[in-house]
């Protein structure tokens, strides 16, 4: 993996119906709030937002990584059914890059 030396890893924990937030370290921590300041990518809320439209469900996992220059959000959703799917998500724009676990709809785009 290029870039700085791993992903940042952001766990979401849900229970309860509260969301809590585990970082892999401070360091990861800090560089994602750099990265969200300096416009290099979207708040997670407005990617979450986005990704919620077509994919609906409930957040189990999620990673923010640098890989060669590139800003990813790496998102598992448990969906109705108890289908999961990861989702991999141009940081810097919302746009849904690559489905896994359920075939894509085709939705005009």
């Amino acid at each position: 993996m290029a870039g700085w030396g791993g992903s940042l890893m952001l766990v979401l924990a849900l229970v309860s119906g509260v969301v809590g937030m585990a970082v892999a370290d401070s360091g990861d921590h800090e560089r994602a709030r750099r990265a969200v300041e300096a416009g290099e990518v979207l708040p997670l809320r407005d990617v979450l937002a986005r990704v919620e439209v077509d994919y609906p469900g409930q957040v189990m996992e999620l990673e923010l990584e640098r890989d060669d220059g590139l800003w990813l959000y790496e998102i598992k959703i448990l969906q109705s059914g108890g289908v999961l799917i990861e989702l991999e998500v141009d940081a810097r724009d919302g746009r849904v890059l690559a489905v896994k676990g359920q075939k894509r709809k085709d939705r005009g785009r």
